[in-house]
């Protein structure tokens, strides 16, 4: 069975922020076609997970309103483990993330999100 979400390893929550250590598993289905001989995690995948764990974990709203400042800098590969930090501003509307390992960053960006 192929999964559409990582390992959580640990996780570390506060009221506006949380740091998980992810591993992304390499039978996540998002690696499927994405692509055959150099599996990577799509980028989409990664806002994905961004925005499903700050409604989770930060109770960020619900409604995406846009990206800002959205950056790739290294592809996540599979059974990589990574370090996913979130933090919302409920003020801004805005959830900010990015992705880490030991290889140095990933991604990183603001997520727009309102009530509406």
């Amino acid at each position: 069975m192929t999964k559409r979400k990582p390992t959580i390893i640990t996780q570390k929550i506060t009221n506006d922020s949380a740091v998980l250590t992810l591993k992304v598993d390499a039978d996540i289905l998002d690696f499927q076609g994405h692509f055959p001989s150099h599996p990577l995690l799509p980028g989409v995948t990664q806002i994905d997970w961004a925005f499903f764990y700050g409604q989770i974990l930060l109770n960020a709203h619900p409604n995406f309103a846009g990206m800002e400042v959205i950056k790739f800098q290294n592809p996540i590969l599979p059974d990589s483990i990574v370090e996913l930090t979130l933090c919302w501003s409920e003020d801004k509307q805005k959830l900010q993330f990015s992705y880490t390992s030991e290889n140095g960053p990933h991604s990183s960006g603001r997520i727009k999100l309102d009530t509406e």
